[in-house]
Formats: C-alpha cells, sequence, structure tokens
C-alpha cells in the first residue's frame, strides 16, 4: 500500500496483497504479469491513492504523486475560506485528483453554499478518468488550459489548481521506465527548463482569476524561485510553499485585488 500512498518503491508482498485483492485466477495471472512487464501497479490496479481517497487511473494516464497532495491540501484550505458560492478549476488536471479532493475534504466554503468544479486537460483519454473520477460533482473538459472553459468563468475563478508538466525535456531520460514508458509524454515534459507550460499559464491566468483568487502550481524546490518571478511578472503576488515530508514544492500567487 505505500506506493499508492507515496507513489514511489512499494515492498513485493504489499503489491502482492493489492493484486490478490483486485483478482483471483486467470485475471490474477494477467495483472501480475502486466506488472513484470513494467506497467505502473497503479495502472495495473486501476486505481491510485490520494488523499485517502482512490483515484481511478489506467493505462496511459498520469499517476497522481503524493507529492501532489501538498497543492490539494493548499486548495482544499482556500476553498474553506472563501465565501460561497466557490469556483475551482484544475488545469493540466490528468485523473482530476485536486478536484476530487477538495469535493471529498473541503470543508464547507464560508457561509455555506456551493462549490463549482472544473477540470480540464488537453488528453481526452485523461479527461474520460476525470469524468469517472467526478461522476455529477464536477464538469471535466478536453482542451488545452483554459482554452475548453466556459467564457462565464473569466474573471471569476477563485481557486485554480494547475500541475503542468515541469521535467526539462533533457531529464525525461533519466525518470524511473514506469512514468518515462508509461505515462504520456504531454504530462511530463516541460521544456528546455520545466518551465515552457508555467509561462503560458502566467501570461493569462490573471484573466481567469477572481480579485483575490488563488493560483496553484507545483514545481521543483530548485524551479521555484523562477517560477514565482514568472508569476510576479504577470501582476500576480506569488509566495512558495514547502513540505519536506513530500517532497513537494508549490507556487502559490493571488491576483491582486479585495479578497472577498
Amino acid at each position: 500500500m505505500a506506493r499508492l500512498r507515496a507513489a514511489g518503491c512499494v515492498f513485493a508482498e504489499d503489491e502482492a496483497g493489492l493484486l490478490v485483492e483486485a483478482a483471483s485466477g486467470a485475471e490474477l495471472e494477467v495483472l501480475v504479469a502486466r506488472r513484470v512487464a513494467g506497467e505502473p501497479l497503479e495502472h495495473v490496479l486501476g486505481w491510485a491513492g490520494f488523499r485517502g481517497l482512490r483515484i481511478a487511473v489506467g493505462p496511459g494516464v498520469f499517476v497522481p504523486r503524493r507529492r501532489t497532495e501538498l497543492m490539494a491540501r493548499l486548495a482544499e484550505q482556500l476553498v474553506a475560506a472563501t465565501p460561497a458560492p466557490v469556483a475551482v478549476v484544475e488545469l493540466c488536471c490528468g485523473a482530476a485528483p485536486i478536484a476530487v479532493a477538495v469535493l471529498a475534504h473541503g470543508r464547507s466554503p464560508r457561509d455555506g453554499g456551493a462549490v463549482d468544479v472544473y477540470a480540464a486537460d488537453i488528453d481526452p483519454v485523461a479527461v474520460g478518468y476525470a469524468r469517472r473520477n467526478l461522476g455529477e460533482r464536477g464538469t471535466a473538459l478536453t482542451g488545452d488550459l483554459f482554452e475548453p472553459l466556459p467564457d462565464r468563468l473569466r474573471g471569476r475563478i477563485d481557486v485554480l489548481a494547475v500541475n503542468t508538466p515541469y521535467v526539462p525535456s533533457g531529464a525525461i531520460v533519466s525518470m524511473p521506465p514506469e512514468a518515462r514508458d508509461h505515462e504520456p509524454r504531454a504530462a511530463l515534459d516541460g521544456g528546455d527548463d520545466g518551465l515552457d507550460v508555467q509561462r503560458r499559464l502566467a501570461g493569462v491566468a490573471g484573466e481567469w482569476l477572481a480579485p483575490g483568487g488563488r493560483l496553484l502550481v507545483e514545481t521543483s524546490e530548485d524551479q521555484a524561485s523562477v517560477a514565482a518571478a514568472l508569476f510576479a511578472d504577470a501582476g500576480l503576488v506569488p509566495r512558495v510553499e514547502s513540505d519536506d515530508e513530500l517532497g513537494a514544492t508549490v507556487v502559490l500567487a493571488r491576483r491582486v485585488g479585495p479578497d472577498r
């Protein structure tokens, strides 16, 4: 179970227990063969552990990492502190783990009321899993960054969580084969310095955030200062949050304006 919580290594006996839990007989043999061939355990099982939830994933879909739980936790806290109704958007969503966590763990927004949740990704396979995970509680759309969102959200997003690809192109080859060979390159490759998508995001995020709205972006510790500067140059007010236990770094940037 450790790997499904931490998206890291797992003891063989834990993997075996999870596979036995998932299937038996000939079906179990198929699952074991897939795992031995190098497929991520989460793809084989059909789910990944995230914030105590089971997020449905499958072949060709980015597996939520435990470090991304920091961004989810921050998003949950922001939702709880924002007067209702609250507009929450997860871009580059993959299977939409942050949106699902906000719906599951975010306390009722201040003053009570609804949370309007959208998720979007350029990969239609990922969006299919996002729809499955969100069900009727949120809307998952296919498209590049803000392109598929309804225009009514422009200038009204209170919490915007974006797990952009941020691995430098040249570092993809050194990634574990489970990620390198089985997850979509578009979910990993952030360009020469890993910040290409964040640059694009910084250029337009302010148009979509509500006054006082927050943008959360996962990045590496080494990239954090440069990423924060990108959002500062775009007129947002950034700060860096980190969690040493999770090995996580998030840039949180606020649109200047009165908080609701």
